[in-house]
């Protein structure tokens, strides 16, 4: 069942994506670090990341929600895409190997707790595995992560799969709302070039994948520049996207990835609904 979390999930993940497509390890496309996360940043955080030019990308949902409901409420069988992306389980460890294609869906269990990822069309291997980290660390855990390789040590028990999403989705109702993603930067050359890269990632596409198999549409809403006259050291942008997504009811949820019937999606615990 998608809600606005997920479709947060799904920006954060496309947009970290276009920073690091080749995985947290290496260097920014733009330079710069840069941090992307879900939710407002902290004063104090913020200060000493602007501080080092380090670049703070926050994705909020705005509270302008719109009720689209207009499909009738019957079963809708997914087409299947072939497997082409393969995970390798250690110990404590998870690796990926192969190709991305959307309507992949990759699940992570550890200690009993599933954490499920839908691939986007810019995902490879390693951007798969940054993001995987990313979301599990965010639920509290201890992440190394190494190229396509991510590691938690501590951890009884760790298993992979990778599916071809849900069989098949009702859908329960539908909504627009509008997403902010803000940019929090250093200096304006590098607030513009941050703003414009992301810009294109989001605007490449006209559909995102959702964790529970189904798909958002997204277009662009506008943009606002705030240069304070009072902070000279802090330059920002908001870009605003429209994106309309279905709650959905599924024959396959995410957490059948492994057979249970619940599972976590960042820190928070979802019962999932089985028909």
């Amino acid at each position: 069942m998608a809600d606005q979390s997920d479709v947060e999930i799904a920006i954060q993940s496309i947009v970290a994506s276009a920073f690091y497509p080749n995985g947290t390890n290496e260097a920014s496309s733009v330079g710069n670090i840069c941090r992307v996360y879900r939710g407002a940043p902290s004063a104090h955080a913020l200060g000493v990341d602007i501080a080092a030019s380090i670049l703070n990308i926050s994705v909020t949902a705005l509270s302008n929600i719109k009720n689209t409901t207009r499909y009738s409420r019957v079963w809708q069988t997914l087409e299947s895409v072939p497997l082409s992306l393969l995970t390798t389980v250690g110990a404590e460890y998870v690796s990926f190997a192969g190709r991305c294609v959307v309507g992949q869906l990759v699940g992570i269990i550890i200690n009993g707790a599933v954490y499920p990822y839908a691939v986007q069309t810019s995902d490879s291997p390693t951007t798969v595995a940054s993001n995987m980290a990313e979301l599990i660390r965010r639920a509290g855990w201890i992440v190394d992560y190494a190229g396509s390789t991510i590691t938690i040590p501590g951890a009884n028990s760790v298993n992979a799969r990778v599916v071809s999403g849900a069989v098949s989705l009702q859908e329960i109702k539908r909504q627009l709302q509008e997403f902010q993603v803000a940019l929090w930067c250093p200096n304006s050359q590098s607030r513009d070039e941050a703003a414009a890269l992301i810009d294109q990632s989001l605007s490449t596409t006209k559909f995102i994948a959702l964790s529970d198999g189904s798909y958002a549409r997204i277009t662009y809403a506008g943009c606002e520049t705030s240069d304070r006259m009072s902070d000279a050291t802090l330059f920002k942008r908001e870009l605003r996207y429209l994106l309309e997504y279905p709650t959905t009811i599924s024959e396959l949820t995410p957490a059948m990835l492994f057979g249970i019937n619940k599972f976590y999606a960042n820190t928070d615990f979802v019962n999932t609904l089985n028909s």
